[in-house]
C-alpha cells in the first residue's frame, strides 16, 4: 500500500505502540482486500466494550479494558495502553440493557463490569451511544464523507440514504480506524462501485413499513451483495421505511447499498443511478413476489400463541414509539405474552418527557434500550412464538434462539400481545 509521511509516521511508531498496531492492522487489512491507499475518515461507528461473561473475565485476567481493546479491536497478543481516540467515534449497541439485565437474564457482576468499561470508553472520547441506529441520535454524516462504520443496517442507510461512504466494516477495522482516523479505500468508498446493477420495476404500491419490509426482503434474496436501483415509486418513505428496507435488504442478502429513483441523494434520476454501467437484470416486484416474501419470513411459525412480542430493530424511532403507544393505550399485554420494544437512549429519554414510555408500562410493555434480542439472546423465560414488525429479525431470531417467529405490522404486533394470539394480513 502506498502510505503518505503521517500514515508512515504513525507506522513507525511517531505516536506510539497502539497507534502503530492500529496502522499495522490497517495495512494487513488493506492489502487483502486490494486496496492501494488509505482515506482520511472523521466518523467512525464500531464496538469497544465488554459485555459477556467471557469477555469480562478476559479483561480481569489480562489487565482491564486495554486489554480487550488490545486484543479484540487491534488484533494484538500484546497489551498496549490505548490513547484517546484520534477521530470521532460512536459505539453500536451491547449486549444487554443495564437497565434491565435482570429481566435479560444478566448477573450483577456482568453489570458492574459494564459500568466500569462505560467510564472506560467515555474517558476516551467515544460516544456513547449504543445503538445500531447512530443516525437517529446525532451522527448524521454529510454525502460523500468518508466512514468507518459497522453493523449491516446502519451502512446500507449511510450509504443509501446519507450518500456518505463505507463499508461494513468489523470491530478490527473500525477500533484501527478510531485511533488513526484512516480507512483503507476501496469498496464504496469508491464512485465507480456505487452505481447500480439490477433495475426492480414495482408493479405494486409500497407504502406501509411492513410493505418496505417485504420489498427489501425480495431485492435482498435477489441479487445479493450488488446495488439494487428501485423504480415505480408513488409514495416517499420516511425514516423508519427506510430503515426497515435497507435492515431486511442487507439480511436476506448483503446489500450494502441502494438508489430509490427521484428519493436517495445518488438517484436524482434513473441514468444518475446507473451512470456508466449496463443493468445486470431487471427484477419485477408485484403482489405475487410480495407474497412469496411474506410467506418466506414467516416460514418457522405454525402456532398462533404469542408469548413474546419484540419491536425495535433496527431500534425504534420516536416516531414509532409514538405509534406504539397510540396503538396500545387503553389495552393490555395479554397475560400470556409479553411486549418489549427497544430503543436507543436518547430516544427513550424522549419517550419518557413525552408519556410514551408511561402508556406502554401501564399496559404491560417495557421500553428497553443499548439491544435487542438478537444481540443480547435474551427474550421473556419460556419464549417458544414470536411475533415481529421487523423482517431483519423475523430472518434470524428463529435461527438465533430456536424460536418461531411471525412477521407482520406494528398494529398487527400490538394486538398479537395484546390478545396472544397471531392474526396477520395471511393468518
Amino acid at each position: 500500500m502506498k502510505l503518505n509521511d503521517d500514515e508512515k509516521a504513525m507506522a513507525d511508531g511517531r505516536d506510539g505502540p497502539a497507534v502503530q498496531r492500529a496502522m499495522d492492522l490497517l495495512m494487513r487489512y488493506g492489502q487483502a482486500l486490494g486496496a492501494e491507499r488509505l482515506v482520511d475518515t472523521n466518523n467512525v461507528c464500531g464496538t469497544v466494550s465488554a459485555t459477556t461473561p467471557f469477555m469480562r473475565d478476559f479483561a480481569l485476567s489480562k489487565g482491564g479494558m486495554d486489554a480487550v481493546f488490545s486484543e479484540f479491536n487491534l488484533d494484538s497478543d500484546d497489551v498496549v495502553e490505548i490513547p484517546p481516540v484520534k477521530t470521532f467515534t460512536s459505539h453500536l449497541q451491547l449486549g444487554f440493557d443495564p437497565a434491565h439485565a435482570e429481566m435479560m437474564g444478566v448477573s450483577e457482576d456482568v453489570v458492574k463490569f459494564y459500568r466500569k468499561g462505560e467510564g472506560y470508553i467515555a474517558g476516551h472520547g467515544i460516544q456513547l451511544m449504543n445503538t445500531c441506529t447512530p443516525y437517529q441520535v446525532g451522527n448524521i454524516p454529510t454525502r460523500g464523507e468518508h466512514c468507518a462504520w459497522m453493523e449491516s443496517s446502519a451502512v446500507v442507510y449511510c450509504n443509501s440514504v446519507l450518500g456518505a461512504r463505507t463499508n461494513t466494516e468489523g470491530r478490527e477495522s473500525t477500533g484501527a480506524a478510531s485511533l488513526t482516523g484512516k480507512i483503507p479505500y476501496w469498496g464504496y468508498h469508491m464512485p465507480e462501485n456505487r452505481l447500480g446493477t439490477h433495475l426492480i420495476e414495482l408493479d405494486v404500491e409500497v407504502t406501509s413499513t411492513s410493505d418496505w419490509g417485504l420489498l427489501g426482503y425480495f431485492i435482498g434474496e435477489q441479487v445479493q451483495d450488488k446495488v439494487p436501483v428501485v423504480h415505480g415509486l408513488t409514495d416517499v418513505p420516511n425514516l423508519a421505511r427506510l430503515k426497515h428496507f435497507g435492515a431486511a435488504a442487507a439480511s436476506s442478502g448483503g446489500v450494502e447499498m441502494y438508489h430509490l429513483v427521484g428519493t436517495t441523494p445518488e438517484a436524482l434520476t434513473r441514468e444518475q443511478a446507473f451512470g456508466r454501467n449496463r443493468v445486470v437484470e431487471t427484477l419485477r416486484y408485484g403482489e405475487a413476489e410480495r407474497r412469496r416474501a411474506y410467506e418466506q419470513l414467516n416460514h418457522t411459525a405454525d402456532d398462533h400463541d404469542v408469548d413474546y412480542v419484540m419491536l425495535g430493530c433496527p431500534h425504534y424511532t420516536i416516531e414509532q414509539i409514538w405509534e406504539a403507544a397510540r396503538l396500545i393505550q387503553g389495552r393490555k399485554v395479554h397475560a400470556n405474552s409479553a411486549l418489549w420494544i427497544f430503543t436507543p437512549r436518547a430516544i427513550k429519554a424522549l419517550a419518557d418527557q413525552n408519556g410514551y414510555t408511561k402508556i406502554i408500562e401501564d399496559a404491560g410493555g417495557v421500553i428497553l434500550s443499548d439491544s435487542c434480542s438478537a444481540m443480547s439472546r435474551a427474550a421473556p423465560k419460556g419464549t417458544k412464538v414470536v411475533a415481529l414488525d421487523s423482517a431483519k429479525q423475523a430472518h434470524y431470531l428463529p435461527a438465533i434462539l430456536g424460536v418461531q417467529a411471525w412477521y407482520g405490522s406494528t398494529a398487527e404486533c400490538i394486538d398479537a400481545a395484546c390478545t396472544g394470539r397471531w392474526a396477520g394480513r395471511y393468518a
